[in-house]
């Protein structure tokens, strides 16, 4: 149900560095995490950047929305210093930077389809089958001969999961919701969904229970506290990401 690591730093580097950037894979990695989960959106010429919100403004300095400007103009743009001056001029980074980055480190990857409004069949379609092509590529055949795993596609967008599947079928999926709805099954099966993923705070005993019981995995977002992380752990929950991968070992069980 759940073959993956059982704790992700989130966005790369948490607390500890600039979101969805590769000097936030870089503090992960020195932190000694393997398994992290981070946001891809379309930029203006289709090419997958990895970035949380389709405004600009909040990590990434400028005015206007991520679809409105291509792959290279984003790269020029500074997705650093909203964190700290150590990090100015930090780029908003492709797709295939941070998957390739990952790939040499052996780290595995839970990419969240973040489809800016208007974008989520698109999107869909884009992530799930670079992600496809570029695991056929040799290295990433070696890295799976050895042990290295796929990653898992997930995502909000209903619509962008059903693209990405109808894509790339053979990849791995699964559904995320922030409160978990009445026809969470139907969801699941509809994208032929491996896991489903969700807000710790909106999950109970109980929800999480009958979630195992139907087969599917299960993690939690975004878990800081690590009474909290043993507590959804005792109610089976099989792995979640955190922004304190200072205070939350990538070992924990």
């Amino acid at each position: 149900m759940w073959p993956y690591p059982r704790v992700l730093a989130h966005r790369g580097g948490g607390t500890l560095a600039p979101e969805n950037t590769i000097a936030a894979m870089r503090c992960g990695l020195a932190h000694g995490f393997r398994a992290v989960e981070f946001d891809v959106m379309l930029a203006a010429d289709g090419v997958p950047v990895v970035v949380h919100d389709p405004e600009l403004g909040r990590t990434v300095a400028g005015q206007g929305r991520v679809p409105d400007f291509t792959a290279a103009e984003l790269a020029g743009m500074d997705a650093g210093s909203w964190f700290g001056t150590e990090f100015a001029g930090e780029p908003v980074p492709r797709y295939e930077e941070v998957f390739r980055f990952c790939l040499t480190h052996r780290i595995w990857m839970n990419v969240e389809i973040k489809p800016a409004p208007g974008f989520e069949a698109a999107t869909g379609r884009k992530v799930a089958a670079l992600t496809a092509q570029w695991l056929r590529e040799p290295a990433a055949l070696q890295a799976l001969s050895s042990g290295w795993q796929a990653p898992l596609l997930s995502s909000f967008s209903h619509e962008a999961l059903l693209a990405a599947r109808a894509q790339s079928p053979e990849l791995k999926y699964a559904c995320l919701f922030d409160t978990i709805p009445a026809n969470w099954r139907d969801l699941l099966q509809q994208v032929d969904a491996q896991a489903l993923h969700t807000n710790h705070c909106n999950l109970t005993p109980a929800l999480a229970a009958e979630i195992k019981r139907a087969g599917y995995g299960l993690f939690c977002y975004t878990v800081n506290d690590p009474a909290i992380a043993r507590t959804i752990l005792d109610w089976g929950v099989d792995a979640f990401c955190t922004d304190r991968i200072d205070l939350i070992g990538a070992d924990t069980r």
